[in-house]
C-alpha cells in the first residue's frame, strides 16, 4: 500500500468514526477526543490528518453531496422521459436516502466553513458545484421547455428549501410538547412528503408530459 492510499484508509477511519458518533449525538457534543474513542488513533494522532473538527465535518459534507449526486446522475442516466409525478417521486427518494446531507444542511454552516482552510472549503465547493449543476440537468433533461432563467429560479428557491428540511421532520418530545403548549398543529411528515410536494409546486407550470 501506498503512503497515499495509507493516508486515505486512515482519514476514512476518521471519517467513519465521526459519521458514527453524528448518528447518536449533535455536532456540538463531538470532540476530536470523543472522535478517537471510534479509532485507533490517539487524539493528537488524528490532528495530523484534520486540523480541526470542522475539517472532518466538511469532509463528510462533501461526501453527501458526492453520494446525493450519484443517486441524481442515475435518474439522469436511467430515464429517457419522466412525467411530473414520477420525476417529483424519483427526486424525493433520492434526497430522503440522503438524512445526514440534510441534517449537515441545518447545521450554522458559516461558522463550520469559517473553520476550515481554503484549500478544504474550495474542494467542498466543487461538490457543491456539482450537486447545482446536476439538478440543472435534470430539469434541462426532463423539463425541456424550461429556460435558464426558470432553471435558476427553481435552483435558487429548492436548495435554500433544504436548510431548514430535517428540523421539521426530527422534532424532538420536548419541541411537540412546546408547541402543543403554544397551539401549534405540526405536520406529521417525511422527507419525502415535503421535497415532492415542493417539487410538485415548483414545476407545474413546467409539464412537459
Amino acid at each position: 500500500m501506498s503512503l497515499s492510499q495509507n493516508q486515505d484508509q486512515r482519514k476514512s477511519e476518521i471519517i467513519k468514526a465521526c459519521r458514527e458518533l453524528y448518528q447518536k449525538i449533535g455536532f456540538q457534543e463531538i470532540t476530536i477526543k470523543a472522535i478517537s474513542t471510534y479509532t485507533t488513533f490517539s487524539r493528537p494522532s488524528i490532528y495530523n490528518y484534520f486540523p480541526t473538527k470542522e475539517s472532518i465535518f466538511l469532509e463528510i459534507f462533501r461526501e453527501e453531496y458526492i453520494y446525493w449526486c450519484d443517486e441524481m446522475k442515475r435518474i439522469l442516466d436511467q430515464n429517457r422521459l419522466l412525467s411530473l409525478e414520477d420525476f417529483s417521486d424519483q427526486f424525493s427518494r433520492a434526497l430522503e436516502n440522503r438524512p445526514v446531507l440534510l441534517k449537515l444542511l441545518s447545521m450554522n454552516i458559516y461558522d463550520l466553513e469559517r473553520n476550515c482552510s481554503l484549500e478544504e472549503l474550495t474542494k467542498f465547493k466543487k461538490e457543491y458545484k456539482r450537486a447545482l449543476d446536476t439538478v440543472s440537468d435534470l430539469l434541462r433533461k426532463f423539463f425541456p421547455n424550461m429556460n435558464e432563467n426558470q432553471i435558476d429560479r427553481f435552483i435558487y428557491i429548492f436548495f435554500p428549501f433544504m436548510f431548514g428540511l430535517y428540523p421539521y421532520v426530527n422534532v424532538t418530545q420536548k419541541q411537540k410538547e412546546a408547541m402543543n403548549a403554544v397551539g401549534i398543529h405540526f405536520p406529521i411528515k417525511r422527507v419525502y412528503d415535503f421535497v415532492y410536494e415542493t417539487i410538485f409546486e415548483l414545476l407545474k407550470n413546467n409539464r412537459s408530459l
